[in-house]
């Protein structure tokens, strides 16, 4: 058995925080183009307005994120973060720091682990529109 590292990006726009999308599709191509069959894919965000997470991507459960996101960080309280910079995102960079930049997912079987209902997604937190990377390193034994 050999161990593989195989290691690729991708990017993905985003309209004004929170906004997110299902990356599954990406991180599973990643596994099926490394060759690795038992392993773990690590995804992580470039950026400080960025996040990953996994969730059932169905409209109500996006939304009921959505609405918990703005609620652990409202857009509309003083951040000092903005005292500093005046750009209206303190909201965002404590938004991403709570949902946090990355993911691992275990693979088995050449296919990432995930539950039926569980997907990858991707989220900008930022108060404007993002082009998001994200950074995917998939190791293992092929």
């Amino acid at each position: 058995m050999a161990v593989t590292v195989h290691c690729e990006s991708f990017d993905v726009a985003l309209e004004t925080g929170p906004d997110m999308t299902d990356v599954t599709g990406a991180l599973a191509r990643a596994v099926a183009a490394s060759g690795v069959r038992e392993g773990s894919v690590h995804a992580s965000v470039v950026g400080s307005t960025g996040s990953l997470t996994t969730i059932e991507y169905e409209p109500g459960a996006v939304e009921d994120l959505k609405d918990a996101i703005r609620r652990l960080a409202p857009p509309d309280r003083p951040y000092a973060h903005e005292m500093t910079w005046h750009d209206g995102n303190g909201h965002s960079h404590v938004q991403a720091a709570l949902m946090g930049p990355s993911l691992v997912v275990p693979v088995r079987g050449g296919r990432l682990r995930l539950g039926t209902w569980q997907q990858a997604i991707l989220i900008n937190h930022d108060n404007r529109p993002r082009r998001r990377t994200v950074e995917v390193t998939v190791i293992g034994e092929t």
